[in-house]
């Protein structure tokens, strides 16, 4: 855990192999906040095109990894749309969870089917530095929380885990030895695309320690978006499902997903009783779905 600047500095080396611990983890295993102002967003145009160059930065002082993840759900069924905080962030059951376990185990393709519509989605929150902002240069040379998903993942994973001999591997969370990353989206097939993003050259951030140290000390918690107050309770949730479905077991309503990454889930029992630790929250909802969830939400609370 980093509590000075020039601790992190020392550990920067050795904080790769952790932290490339903990995305194998992960890899091991098979709620949007539009109105917050510490959120960046890359703005698309007209053709859903966008740009921009951000860095990715380290673990917030006294946090252990740069990045969490949070489970949510985001479909409309008869009663309206069910846009929330999954309680399966936190290692809890979440009444959706059981109703999609229920569904599967039915073994009617119709069930399957409707688990798939409202199945769980995964985000992932990083702070970044805004290095290049085209279309609101205002937020150039700032800290945010970034949103990303399961494409974004893969290309940071993918810089610590090269797939060829040639290439080294680097921490693309390092002030230092990390690299700022381009990020380019496209609108293919209907869906938002970022297969064109890719990492620039190695390098330090910045040349001066102090600019750094100022950078990383401006960084937003990302624990905190893990605390009670961003989760509805099981009864809250529940009473939010029933309203959703229209007090009935019937379809809902929601546009396809390319991935299905997610099936149902319930935590072990162990898991269950209590949250679960920073590494195990660590690090995606699929990138097609990003849009959307801030479009649900909104659809949501005017219900």
């Amino acid at each position: 855990m980093s509590f000075s600047f020039s601790e992190m500095k020392r550990s920067s080396s050795n904080s790769f192999e952790k932290l490339n611990q903990e995305l194998s983890k992960l890899n091991s295993n098979a709620n949007d906040r539009s109105d917050d102002d510490r959120m960046w967003k890359c703005q698309t145009d007209k053709s859903g095109n966008g740009y921009a160059v951000i860095r990715f930065l380290p673990a917030p002082g006294g946090e252990d990894v740069p990045f969490v993840r949070i489970w949510s759900h985001g479909f409309k069924g008869p009663g309206g749309w069910y846009i929330e905080n999954s309680l399966t962030t936190l290692g809890q059951q979440d009444p959706i969870g059981e109703l999609n376990s229920q569904l599967w185990n039915s073994g009617l393709d119709k069930d399957k089917e409707t688990v798939r519509k409202q199945k769980r989605q995964l985000n992932y929150y990083s702070n970044v530095y805004v290095v290049k902002d085209p279309a609101n240069p205002a937020n150039e040379g700032k800290v945010f929380l970034f949103r990303y998903g399961k494409k974004i993942f893969d290309k940071l994973n993918e810089q610590m885990n090269p797939q060829f001999e040639d290439e080294s591997p680097i921490n693309p969370f390092d002030l230092w030895a990390g690299a700022n990353f381009k990020l380019k989206i496209r609108k293919v097939e209907g869906y938002t695309n970022y297969d064109k993003s890719e990492f620039e050259p190695a390098g330090p951030l910045f040349d001066d320690d102090d600019k750094m140290e100022a950078t990383w000390k401006s960084q937003y918690s990302l624990q905190e978006l893990l605390a009670p107050k961003n989760f509805k309770s099981y009864d809250e949730l529940k009473k939010r499902l029933d309203k959703a479905l229209g007090n009935a077991s019937a379809t809902p309503q929601q546009r396809s997903v390319q991935e299905d990454e997610d099936l149902p889930w319930s935590p072990p029992a162990s898991e269950a009783k209590a949250p679960a630790s920073a590494p195990a929250q660590a690090f995606a909802a699929a990138d097609d779905d990003d849009d959307d969830l801030a479009f649900f939400k909104g659809l949501a609370e005017d219900d």
